[in-house]
């Protein structure tokens, strides 16, 4: 396999991956919070095959990770007591088995201990921490300001945190919606918060750009495979010449 072959195999590979992530976009378009990505490309150099007066080193196609637009979703009223949405920069704090998690997605409700939980059971931390419980027994409406402070009746019972990072390069997706925070960075309580309760924030994928980045990433898989085989074709028709030649 010569060198044409390598490269168009190495843009394949890529080419592929950036499928799977155009595809879940459009798959999480009406998914809470969820925030579009990208797949980011460089250019791998490599020791080529040998050929006389070929280029060196070759560019192979390489993949560099995936970029996350983190920018404001669509806000949508639900009217529902435990729905709420970030209107601006911040993140949920929730604890999961596997420990501390961030999340967009306000889809809340309470747990039988009246404990305020993600639709997966994670507790839903305070400015503080620590939980924000509601008392089942007590009738009065429950009432999220928008600075976050939760309040049932006329008592304040709690504050829904906020936090924030100064460099969102620090969290890591690591499914069912939720970021971990694998650096030394620390999370920071967003001083003046904007949370909106009876609402939800949408996904910021537009599936329109997205259909139309699919097709175009098939057609570019179409004609690498298409350059391949020619480069191919070429081959052994050389060789067949060369072949007759002797």
């Amino acid at each position: 396999m010569d060198n044409t072959l390598y490269v168009g195999l190495s843009r394949q590979m890529v080419l592929k991956r950036e499928m799977d992530i155009v595809a879940n976009n459009i798959a999480n378009a009406d998914t809470n919070g969820f925030k579009v990505e990208s797949l980011m490309t460089k250019e791998v150099p490599g020791a080529p095959a040998v050929t006389l007066g070929g280029p060196r080193p070759v560019k192979f196609v390489g993949d560099d990770g995936v970029a996350r637009d983190f920018g404001q979703g669509g806000l949508r009223r639900t009217d529902a007591p435990f729905d709420v949405a970030i209107d601006g920069a911040g993140f949920f704090k929730v604890t999961t088995k596997a420990g501390e998690r961030y999340t967009r997605d306000g889809h809340f409700r309470t747990d039988d201990t009246g404990r305020l939980t993600t639709q997966a059971g994670d507790v839903v931390s305070d400015d503080g921490g620590g939980e924000i419980v509601i008392d089942p027994s007590k009738t009065g409406q429950v009432t999220i300001s928008d600075d976050g402070t939760v309040s049932q009746g006329t008592e304040r019972i709690g504050k829904i945190g906020v936090f924030k990072f100064d460099s969102l390069s620090a969290l890591s997706k690591t499914g069912n919606n939720l970021y971990q925070n694998p650096s030394n960075q620390q999370a920071a309580p967003v001083t003046d918060p904007k949370v909106r309760q009876g609402m939800l924030e949408g996904s910021n994928v537009n599936p329109i750009l997205q259909i139309t980045r699919m097709i175009e990433v098939s057609r570019a898989y179409e004609q690498t495979t298409q350059m391949m085989s020619a480069e191919a074709d070429l081959t052994r028709n050389s060789i067949a010449r060369l072949g007759r030649v002797q």
